[in-house]
């Protein structure tokens, strides 16, 4: 009984370890790779150049009204080779980041 129940267990984990190490190789292969971002004028973009999925550009503005409260603005999600852009306001930039996902 003590065996089997041993058994079991150790079935269980290798199952479970051998899963957590398959979806991690899978998931991490299908990243976008090579990923920038950058604002030109009232446009900001983002290009990923290697690996598949889709990518996005993130913008974080400030309002120049403090009450009104910061301003983000998203661009589309598109495939790895694929520009993102979006338009922006001429309020002032706080950050600029690219979102990937396989």
């Amino acid at each position: 009984m003590r065996a089997r129940k041993w058994l079991s267990g150790a079935s269980a984990t290798a199952l479970l370890t051998a899963s957590v190490v398959i979806g991690t190789a899978s998931s991490a292969s299908a990243t976008p790779t090579g990923c920038s971002a950058q604002v030109s004028g009232l446009t900001a973009s983002s290009y990923c150049s290697g690996g598949t999925g889709e990518h996005r550009v993130h913008v974080l503005q400030k309002h120049f009204l403090p009450d009104v409260g910061p301003i983000l603005i998203l661009g589309p999600w598109t495939p790895v080779g694929s520009t993102s852009s979006t338009n922006i306001t001429p309020h002032t930039i706080v950050n600029v980041w690219v979102t990937t996902r396989g």
